[in-house]
Parts: C-alpha cells; structure tokens; sequence
C-alpha cells in the first residue's frame, strides 16, 4: 500500500465512523447536546402540571378508521367470501392476463370428457353477464367440473362448517347430480356435500360442508356427476364464522382487529377508489346493495376486481356493529385527476358528468341519505329494511368528493351537489375535500372555495416524513375556530423505506396529542391505509397487515388503538416544565390530557421523543379527590424497531405523583373516576 492508498483508507475509516455515529444521532429525535452517559449533570426531569378549571369541549369522536378496497382489503381480505372470481367477471381490464376462468381450473379426473365455455346469452342478470356453460360428454369415474384455487388457497378448519351456493340451470333437460368438495394440495378430501339439479330455470342451490381437517391451502372443487350440459354462476362458499355471524358477512378475525381500534366513525368506501378512473369507473353505491348475484361488478382502480359483495349495506351494518358513526363518501361527479395515468404521457385527467346527467346523479345522493335514514315506508328505506334493517343507520356525515383537483369542473358540480343535499338535509354535515397535500395550490384554492360557501368540514390529506410529523404539532393551533372545521381524512408517517417504525409510530402520537388538543376545530381523524394483505400490497406502509391465516397489527396499529381506546371529549390544559434538555418541552414532550365524561375517567397521554427517560411529576389541580388506582401503558422501544407493542401495569396515582417516561415512548395514564 503506497503512501497515498493509507491516507485513503484513514480517511475512509474516519468517514465511516463519523456516518455511524451520525447514523445512531439520526435514531433519535433528542437534541445533540443531551449525552445520556454523562455523570456530570443532574438527570432530566419533567414537569407537568394539569389545570382542571381550564378545559374545553372537543370531538368524541375524533379517532377513527378509513376503509379503501386497496391492498386487496374487501375481496380475499376483510369479505369472508372463500371463492375467487365467483361470477366468472374477471377481465384483461382488471389485470393483465386475467380473464373469466381466472382462478378456476377445468376438472377431468377420473376418465371424464366434455366442453368449457364462457357465454353471455341468457345470464342469471344483466348486471353481471359471464357465465360458465359445461357439458359432459362423459362423467367417468368422478365426475367432471370445475376447481377454484380461492385467494391464494382457501383456509379451512376441522369441525367447521362453510355455506356453499350456486346458480345452476341445467341446458339437456335432465336433473344433473353434483358432488362438492374441499381437497388439500394431495388430493386429500378435507369436506364434501352432495346435490342435485330439480329445475330447468336458473335457481340457488345451497349445501352446507363440514371441515374434517383442517388446511391452509385447500381448493374447491364442484363436479358434476352425470351427463348433462348446464349453466353456472355466482359459485360462492362461505365460513359460517364471520364477524358477529353475519349472513354474507366478515372474515372474523380480522374485522375483530378493525374493532378493537374502538374507532368512533368509518370512512368508506375510499379514497381514489370513490372517483374511480375515469366516469365509467365511478363508485356508485347503488351498483353495491340487494342481492349479491344483481350487484354490478367492476374494475378497481388499484388494478384488480371488486366483487363488490362488501357492498354498502355491508360497510353501514359493519358500523353499527363495532359502534363507529358512518362516513360515505361520494364522488363530486368529476373523475380521478389521475385518470389514465395522467402522470404519465397520454392520461385523460379529471373529467366532469355531462350537464344533463347532474340531476339524476344528485339524486342517487339524496337517496343514499334514504337508504341510511328513511323509514321503512320510504322508496329506499324499505330497500334496507327489505336487507334486514328496518331500523335507520343513524348517517351524520357524508363526504362530497376526495383530492379532487380545484378545477371549474369540480367547482361547479361540488356546488350543485352540495347545496341541493344542504335543501333537503341540512341535518346532514357535509364534508369537502381541499386536496391531496397539506399545502399547495389545491390546498389553497380548496379553503378559500370552501370558505365561500360555509363548508361545514374539509378534508384534509397528508403522507410525510416522520420529522414533518413533529415539525407540526402547531399546524392546528391558529386554525380560525369559525371557518370550517377539519377531518385529517388521510394521514401516516413515511419513513424512506416504507417500514412501519416505532418512530413512524411515535410522530404520529406526538401529532395526534395535538390533534386533541385542537378537537374543538378538528373533528374527526383517520390513519391511512388500513389494510394490506401480504405479497398483494399495492401501497406501503399500512395499519393492519394480514394473510390468509393471521393478522400482523403494526406497530402504528397500537398507537392508534391506545388513543381509539383512550379517548376523551373533554380537554384540559396542562403546562410541561423540563429540566436540564434545551429546548420546547411541548414539543420534545407532547401532552394531552382529557376526560372520558362517560366514564368519568381521566387521561393522560404523553410522546417523549428523547432518547433518555424522563423522571416526571404529575400535579393535578382543580379536582378535589383524585382515585389513587391508575393503569399505565406503555409503548416504547428503538426507533427502528417494527414489532413494539403496549405494556399495560397498575401505578399508584393522586393529586400528585411520579411516574419514569421512557425513552422513545408513548406513555398513557388513565385515571379511573
């Protein structure tokens, strides 16, 4: 090594040393100039005091979820339903390579021959044209059919039973027998009913199979068992284990996560998939209700299908039963700005309805608010109620639009739409939307149109950096409290490689602190996305994660399950005091204290972003007796870590008392009444 290579390498090695140790400085959201090893300094201690004489009223319903059919979140995710491309509508358009038999596989085992086609000539409706026609020449030895491969393997469960139904309409003349099954990847028999065709109609038939073993990769397989040429559609099975035993209901286990959240309101059905891509593409909520089999299918707009049987009854009766108000969202009649792809070359952009299709298009708004509230006696009251539920679904809210840009076209029809609803329901909140970004032209743009026209509420939508995160926590402080109020439709914080991290996790405590702290102006709140199914993800990082089997909460999952089930509707003052650490200890100490007026208890929420633990004193003036038992729950860990979850122990609590904050940590105390 000549004298020039040495000088190299020392000064390299020097380089790295100092990227380690800027790296390690980089883990942490502390000051530089605090050395936790120090001896020569007294430890840091926080003060916080809490002022019960001064408080004021927020939302009590400010934390909640928002549902988009992304990452494959309905179909093969949160819909419970075990078949895949049950109504033969899978199309090139969806996806490249896809087509009716998608997910489906001829069957001919045992010696049997015949013919397969996809027809459209006399479906079961028009709404959903393909059908399957087969016709056995021969039933050998075990039938012919067909096998579905389910969404990547149909999971089953010994001693479970599963509801299998089709449509069938034999085309020879002659009742036709069928075997069904569920069979394993060795040909095993894990379940199996029979039945037989007794109409030459289209008709629904029904059989019930009992899960002998249990699977994680199983595959149905329907046979027929004689010769004959018959019609299928709309082949679906079903666990009879959904969530609280709905008919057409819910993956069980997963939507017992969403509910554990304790969310106070549901943002659904999306996101871009509301605006859709381009106006054939538009969510229309009347496609998604009645019978599954009338239901209009159709592309989703993150490149896949929506069978839609996780339709909008579903989204308003899943509501109910995890007790979060209900928030529909309906497109202001104006596309996707990204139609086409219009970031890239040759995209058609956003595009308005025609004039003259304005007022049937209100319409169909003004009867979703019908559906949702109307008696029973009611047009589409009677529809819900003809569902099972007589009983209204109590709507406050609908949301008029999402991101959509400021363009005349979007201006002129929000209005039209916002003030015949205004008309009719002024009961109703309205809630605009002002953009993709917390800043911009659209944002601009957005408030001052919303501003004109009193928008009760505005959507707001942020995806950024950690750092932002805490960069913000002001953001809502001199928010005017008379103009109109704020739902954060769509936030997250994104690290650079996408993971969900604690510190990811921890910026959005600090910041959703302050969101409480500004509940008299934000009224509600929604992380973003909030499910993701693994190896299917078209859009990281999310909430929830989960696979056919289990369900993978992330660690961002925990924070807003502590504040969802934390929450309060009463807001106190309180003052941070830190000793030795320069610096806002608001910010680097973020707190928020409220009352739960239901239960009567106290809460207090703490974020300390230092990379030291912090000895705090808690002073609470302004109630005459304080309860001495308390719970603590504690999340914290390295910044990087990606699997922390929350530590929940007594502490012993009163008008005054101690309590260690750990480094990088989300800390919360709840004081019982």
């Amino acid at each position: 090594m000549n004298k020039n290579h040495l000088i190299f390498a020392v000064f390299f090695s020097l380089m790295v040393f100092v990227e380690s140790v800027s790296a390690v400085g980089k883990e942490r959201f502390s000051p530089s100039s605090v050395n936790q090893n120090s001896t020569s300094k007294p430890e840091p201690t926080a003060t916080i005091s809490i002022d019960a004489t001064r408080g004021k009223k927020i939302s009590d319903h400010l934390f909640g979820i928002f549902f988009e059919d992304l990452n494959y979140a309905a179909d093969g995710g949160l819909y419970a339903e075990l078949i895949q491309n049950r109504s033969f509508e899978y199309a090139p358009a969806d996806r490249k390579g896809w087509n009716p038999l998608t997910a489906w596989e001829y069957t001919t085992d045992g010696f049997g021959y015949g013919t397969i086609s996809i027809e459209t000539t006399t479906p079961l409706n028009g709404n959903n044209p393909h059908y399957v026609v087969l016709n056995v020449e021969d039933e050998g030895q075990q039938g012919v059919g067909l096998t579905n491969s389910g969404f990547d393997g149909i999971v089953i469960r010994s001693g479970e039973k599963y509801d299998f139904s089709a449509f069938i309409r034999p085309l020879s003349g002659q009742s036709i027998p069928f075997e069904i099954k569920l069979q394993n990847s060795k040909g095993d028999i894990c379940g199996k009913a029979i039945f037989a065709t007794d109409s030459n109609e289209w008709k629904k038939y029904t059989a019930t199979i009992s899960a002998t073993q249990s699977n994680d990769s199983c595959h149905f397989v329907i046979l027929a068992k004689g010769k004959g040429k018959f019609a299928m559609d709309e082949v679906s099975l079903f666990p009879q284990k959904t969530f609280k035993g709905r008919t057409n209901g819910l993956r069980a286990d997963l939507a017992q996560t969403i509910a554990d959240l304790k969310p106070k309101f549901m943002r659904f059905p999306g996101g871009c998939l509301v605006h859709g891509d381009g106006l054939g593409n538009m969510y229309r909520w009347k496609n998604t209700i009645g019978p599954v089999e009338q239901r209009v299918e159709q592309r989703d707009i993150w490149n896949y299908h929506q069978s839609v049987g996780l339709g909008y009854f579903e989204y308003f009766q899943f509501c109910e039963d995890i007790g979060a108000k209900p928030l529909p969202v309906v497109p202001a009649a104006v596309s996707c700005q990204n139609s086409g792809g219009t970031w890239r070359i040759g995209g058609t952009g956003q595009r308005g309805l025609p004039p003259e299709e304005m007022k049937s298009f209100i319409q169909e708004i003004l009867d979703l608010i019908e559906y949702a509230n109307g008696s029973p006696s009611s047009t589409w009251g009677a529809k819900r109620a003809g569902a099972g539920h007589p009983q209204p679904f109590h709507l406050e809210y609908i949301g008029i639009g999402n991101e959509d840009k400021q363009t005349p076209e979007f201006r002129e029809r929000f209005k039209m739409i916002y003030d015949a609803v205004r008309a009719v329901h002024p009961e109703i909140t309205i809630v605009g939307t002002v953009g993709p970004a917390p800043d911009g032209e659209d944002f601009e743009l957005g408030w001052k149109f919303a501003g004109e026209n009193k928008v009760s509420m505005v959507d707001e939508h942020y995806y950024k950096e950690p750092s932002w995160f805490l960069k913000n926590l002001h953001r809502y402080d001199t928010y005017n409290r008379k103009a109109s109020h704020i739902y954060v439709g769509e936030y997250a914080a994104h690290e650079i490689d996408r993971k969900n991290t604690l510190r990811s996790a921890l910026a959005e405590a600090a910041y959703m602190t302050s969101l409480e702290r500004n509940g008299d102006v934000v009224g509600m709140a929604s992380y973003a996305p909030l499910l993701a199914k693994s190896g299917n993800t078209q859009w990281i990082p999310d909430m929830i994660y989960f696979n056919n089997t289990g369900v993978m909460p992330s660690v961002n999952y925990y924070v807003q399950q502590l504040f969802g089930q934390n929450s309060g509707d009463q807001y106190l003052a309180s003052d941070v005091s830190l000793s030795e650490v320069p610096g806002n200890g608001t910010d680097l100490l973020p707190i928020s204290v409220t009352i739960d007026s239901r239960s009567g208890d106290l809460i207090i929420k703490a974020v300390n972003n230092l990379n030291i633990p912090l000895k705090s004193g808690f002073k609470i003036k302004g109630i005459k007796s304080v309860n001495t038992n308390g719970t603590k729950t504690i999340l914290s860990g390295l910044l990087v870590d990606l699997n922390a979850v929350p530590q929940i122990s007594e502490i012993k609590v009163g008008q005054e008392f101690g309590c260690e904050l750990p480094p990088n940590s989300l800390t919360i105390i709840r004081i019982r009444k």
